[in-house]
């Protein structure tokens, strides 16, 4: 059997590394290795989540109706305005297979999240990068035969947001499908969500991965004009990708804001204090996007042989290879890579 040829043009996803991998290489016992290159939520999920997980049915096929309610009351809209998916990239991948075709293409700002273009070429179409430039800003115009238009708010891994006005400009002046990342937008000052109800071209991804700290449940969902949630149910796969546990898990969480809110609270605090000790870029994400003096890779090696997992951005087109991003983690996990990096690596 021959495989599709757009498979040559892939290049895989590159995931923060686990401990599995640095207690092999590294020989650093678990109970000393500290995670902050994933971008989770230290605190992890309300404690109503593991409750939920002892209730569920895992013979039976998965019920979305009560989440899909919950979403709702959230978010401020209707259910017929929101679609799930497995994790924000299973919501994309759905999204994509809407729009994206053999000789379209989309346009994405460089450096973000490279999975949209893996879904891009996977979908039979090509990629056009556009370089962020003073603060990481987005271009301001797309060019005519663009299909779909990616952008991260805040960017992974810039941390920067992008202005409504910008978001406004660019939806206006095009017909293509804006699609709005805020997978981080729980950090960040304000949501521009409410933009799905005057263009119809818009749409905003969420995730419960981040915030709620349900990232190993692949919980993900997106607020659509109601035309495009249509044809959304239409070609997602079999209950939308989702599990018994994901849709408990992802209920009680939302039955909890409070412990959400307390737990954004203190990363974004953390967040501040790392900011003005670092002098690096300023975030609304909860991490921070950092420039080496030496290059990222030896300056990550140096970490991970102090059991301190930080992400190498040289995997981020666009990035160069003298960036880290460091995902904000307890105040003691923060003071040990604090302490670590101003030791080794300034």
């Amino acid at each position: 059997m021959r495989l599709r040829q757009c498979l040559s043009q892939l290049k895989p996803y590159i995931a923060g590394k686990g401990y599995t991998e640095i207690t092999r290489k590294y020989k650093v016992p678990l109970k000393d290795i500290i995670k902050l290159g994933s971008n989770e939520n230290p605190y992890g999920p309300s404690p109503q989540v593991a409750r939920a997980l002892k209730t569920i049915s895992v013979e039976r096929y998965p019920e979305s109706e009560e989440l899909l309610s919950a979403l709702s009351s959230y978010i401020g809209f209707p259910e017929e305005n929101i679609v799930i998916g497995a994790g924000m990239d299973g919501v994309m991948e759905t999204l994509t297979r809407l729009f994206l075709e053999n000789g379209d293409k989309s346009l994405i700002p460089i450096p973000t999240f490279s999975y949209y273009e893996i879904l891009t070429i996977l979908n039979g179409a090509k990629p056009i990068f556009a370089e962020r430039v003073l603060d990481f800003e987005i271009p301001k115009t797309i060019p005519n035969d663009v299909k779909m238009v990616f952008i991260c708010s805040p960017n992974n891994p810039t941390g920067n947001a992008t202005p409504e006005d910008v978001v406004r400009q660019l939806t206006e002046t095009t017909e293509a499908i804006v699609f709005l990342d805020e997978a981080y937008v729980e950090f960040a000052e304000k949501s521009l969500a409410n933009l799905v109800e005057k263009y119809d071209n818009f749409i905003v991804g969420r995730t419960m991965s981040k915030a709620f700290g349900l990232a190993g449940l692949r919980l993900g969902y997106a607020v659509v004009p109601e035309w495009i949630a249509e044809q959304y149910r239409r070609a997602a796969p079999p209950f939308f990708g989702i599990t018994c546990a994901s849709v408990a898990a992802g209920i009680a969480a939302l039955r909890d804001l409070e412990y959400m809110r307390l737990s954004v609270s203190k990363i974004c605090s953390e967040r501040e204090r790392l900011w003005k000790a670092m002098r690096c870029s300023p975030s609304q994400a909860n991490f921070l996007y950092v420039e080496t003096i030496e290059p990222s890779d030896i300056v990550a090696e140096k970490l991970l042989r102090q059991g301190i997992i930080i992400r190498d951005c040289r995997s981020f087109l666009g990035s160069g290879d003298h960036h880290i991003r460091v995902t904000i983690g307890t105040t003691e996990q923060n003071n040990r890579f604090l302490q670590a990096y101003q030791k080794l690596c300034v």
